[in-house]
Formats: C-alpha cells, structure tokens, sequence
C-alpha cells in the first residue's frame, strides 16, 4: 500500500472517532492510549504503571471502546515497518491543523532533519565508530523526525542503532513528547523522551539513568530494556558507587559475580567467579 493511502486509511478510521469531540481532543487520547500500551510492556515502575492503566482505559472509554485505536496503531505500525524513512505522526498532526503556534510548533520537514542529521554524524562518525556507544539528544524533538533520520543513516551507514545508539528527545508538549515516543519504539530506539521545559527545567544527569525532576515525566522506549542497555545501566552504577571507570577492555567484579566485555559478540556478560 503507498503512503498516501496508509495515510487516508488512518484519516478515515480517525475521523470516525470525531463525532462529538474536536479533532484535538481525539488525537490527544489517542497518543496517549498508544503510547501508554507500549509503555506499561516493559516498564513496571508500580507508581508509574498503575497511573498509565488508568490513564488508558480513560482515554479507550473517550473514544470509544478498543477497536478503533486498535485500527489506528495498526495502521501506524504498517506505515513505519514500510518506510521508516519519514515522520509519519508528525505529517498527520500539521496536516491536522493541530500545530500550536504558541509552543513554536512548525514541524521540520523530513528530508531538512535527513540533511541536518547526515551533516552532524559524517562530520563525526570515526569517532564515533571508535566508541561502544553513543547518545544522540533532541531537546525539542517534536513527534521525533530528526531522531528518526538519525536511526536511518546509521541504519545506511551498517552501524546497528538498537545496541549502540542511546536516543534521548525532550518536548514542552505532551502530546508530540508521546508522538516521538510511539514513533521511536515502534523503529527500534532504545532511549527515552521526557516532558519537559528544556530552558526552565532540563533533563539532566547521565543518559543512561537520567535524574527524574519533579516536573518531568519520562517515557522509556522498549529497546532501552534490552539485555545491552540494561547491563549498562548495571556497570554505571558499579562505577557510582565503588569509583573508577570500567571500558569494555577492562573487567569488574561485585562480590563473587565478575562482568567483562564479550568483544567477538559484542556484549557484555556477566559470570560467577
């Protein structure tokens, strides 16, 4: 199916769900309701999880029942396993009209994100090709298209983005915070977006584990619960708390369990001494 016509598709399922609320309020809870769903699969947080379930089944009830979102994630998630290679919600949403002016929503096109993303990581890669891992950050990621074309070129470029890539993307709205959210998942990012004020209230801390201000609400994608982010995280807090730095050429040992660096597979592993 050519995107046009993934796009008419979702337009009419999502117009079927307007009937007596404004094309805002729907599309808001419905990101939500997506974005919720991918959420609570993998993070357990029990303060964070049980106010996302009832964050779903509200916005489910408002649009009402299941079947219909259910029709629209569908469709999202056809458009990007097609051609990943866009920004598919963020087109929807301008298209929409649903832009705020007032929060300075004028969505990059794609193909500008593209040539913006290509400069920054040829001008860099052989450093980064000398580095296990890297973080990338948008500070006001919109539904996420410059990320997106982040993951495509190092895609093209044969450098897997899943296990060495940490994307990480702030937004003062919500709504286009859980758009970067659901597209970023959905392409395989390991990484979170936040819900913040980047001048006011900015993300900081250690990528890996960011510090979770009050005013801040995080979103973390699935991939960033893989087994190699999770050891990650694992080993920055050894070095946080007994010192040092640990680089893949070196081991660490807590208590009897020693971690080291896999270098033919590419992954750190873990074994009792």
């Amino acid at each position: 199916m050519a995107n046009e016509e993934i796009q008419k598709s979702f337009l009419k399922v999502f117009q079927e769900m307007c009937y007596s609320r404004s094309v805002w309020q729907v599309w808001a809870d419905l990101m939500s309701a997506i974005a919720c769903s991918l959420a609570n699969a993998v993070d357990k947080r029990e303060k964070v999880w049980t106010a996302r379930e009832k964050e779903y089944a509200e916005c489910i009830e408002r649009l009402g029942g299941v079947e219909k979102p259910s029709q629209c994630f569908a469709i999202i998630v056809e458009a990007l396993d097609q051609n990943p290679e866009q920004d598919f919600l963020g087109k929807l949403y301008m298209s929409l009209e649903l832009g705020n002016h007032w929060k300075g929503q004028f969505f990059t096109p794609y193909n500008v994100c593209e040539c913006m993303a290509g400069l920054t990581i040829n001008d860099n890669l052989q450093t980064l090709e000398n580095r296990e891992w890297i973080s990338v950050n948008d500070p006001a990621c919109g539904a996420g298209a410059t990320l997106v074309a982040v993951a495509n070129i190092f895609r093209r470029k044969k450098i897997n983005y899943q296990t060495r890539v940490l994307f990480t993307a702030n937004d003062i709205d919500r709504v286009v915070a859980q758009m970067c959210y659901i597209q970023l998942s959905l392409l395989g990012c390991a990484g979170w977006v936040a819900v913040a004020n980047t001048i006011s209230n900015p993300v900081c801390g250690n990528p890996l584990m960011p510090d979770e201000r009050p005013g801040q609400e995080f979103w973390y994608t699935p991939f960033y619960f893989r087994e190699e982010w999770s050891m990650r995280r694992q080993l920055q807090i050894f070095q946080n708390q007994f010192g040092g730095v640990f680089t893949p050429r070196d081991e660490a040992r807590i208590g009897k369990i020693t971690f080291y660096f896999d270098f033919e597979k590419g992954e750190y592993k873990c074994q009792n001494s």
